[in-house]
């Protein structure tokens, strides 16, 4: 009986972790308009949601009215490392299709326009 516990509680944990998405995490953005950010990947529903957690600019860490807000909106893994869903760019208040390819610890970013023909590109390097 405790092999078969054991068991079903090793399979749980297993389950687990097959179910946490690569994505999850801490990542760094590139400069917008002089400032850059360490956003919060996780999940939320089925899909994965980046909120703004700290806020840089050339004099270092600074507290901008952004911390808090999802960046980074009801993306949904495609099943190939790239995600589709929403990015909002604080600098002008838009939020445009996004699209997201994960390579190791690089995430390809992408706001996209015009039905996803004009797309704007970031590259994010994993912090944590």
């Amino acid at each position: 009986m405790k092999n078969l516990m054991f068991a079903a509680i090793a399979s749980l944990g297993l389950a687990g972790m097959a179910s946490a998405d690569p994505v999850l995490g801490t990542w760094k953005t590139q400069p917008d308009d002089g400032s850059y950010a360490h956003i919060e990947m996780a999940k939320c529903g089925s899909a994965v949601c980046g909120k703004i957690a700290r806020t840089f600019n050339s004099e270092g860490e600074y507290q901008s009215p952004n911390i808090g807000k999802t960046l980074v909106i009801d993306m949904v893994a495609n099943g190939d490392g790239s995600y589709a869903g929403k990015v909002w760019r604080p600098s002008n208040d838009k939020i445009y299709i996004g699209k997201m390819d994960l390579s190791g610890n690089k995430l390809a970013l992408r706001g996209c326009v015009a039905g996803g023909l004009i797309c704007s590109k970031q590259t994010w390097n994993r912090v944590k």
